[in-house]
């Protein structure tokens, strides 16, 4: 009875791994070769090299992510624009029902006459941006 009780008295810490890594390896190597296993290491974006190292050794997929700060630079400028554009075409409605409100019926057309000109140089903007998005995503995206 005395050796049930500390067979099942808790000890605290972890509990044993069923398959634990015991057999240990070590590699030399070059200053050259060390930077080319850490250029590949960081851009594998895992956290442990060791698992990193297996990984290699059994070749497993390495996933390597590559970011361009420069590309996404662009896509959060870009992002803004749209949201921009957004927000003008909500303000485009309200100014034209403030114009019809708070001007005369000779003074509003004229007015409006003046804001669907810069709405269709709006336009053609924002078809020259579709169009050099396109062209940048053909030539630095698509590789």
């Amino acid at each position: 009875m005395e050796n049930e009780q500390k067979k099942n008295s808790h000890k605290g810490g972890r509990h044993p791994k069923i398959d634990p890594a015991v057999h240990r390896y070590s590699i030399s190597l070059t200053a050259e070769e060390n930077g080319r296993f850490l250029t590949l290491f960081e851009s594998s974006g895992m956290n442990v090299m060791a698992h990193f190292i297996t990984a290699c050794i059994f070749q497993k997929g390495i996933k390597t992510v590559k970011i361009d700060k420069a590309t996404m630079d662009y896509y959060i400028l870009l992002t803004a624009l749209f949201a921009q554009f957004r927000a003008i075409g909500v303000n485009y409605n309200q100014v034209v029902k403030i114009m019809y409100r708070n001007f005369s019926e000779k003074k509003a057309p004229v007015y409006l006459h003046k804001l669907v000109k810069q709405t269709m140089e709006f336009a053609l903007l924002a078809q020259k941006i579709i169009q050099l998005t396109a062209e940048f995503e053909e030539k630095h995206l698509k590789k």
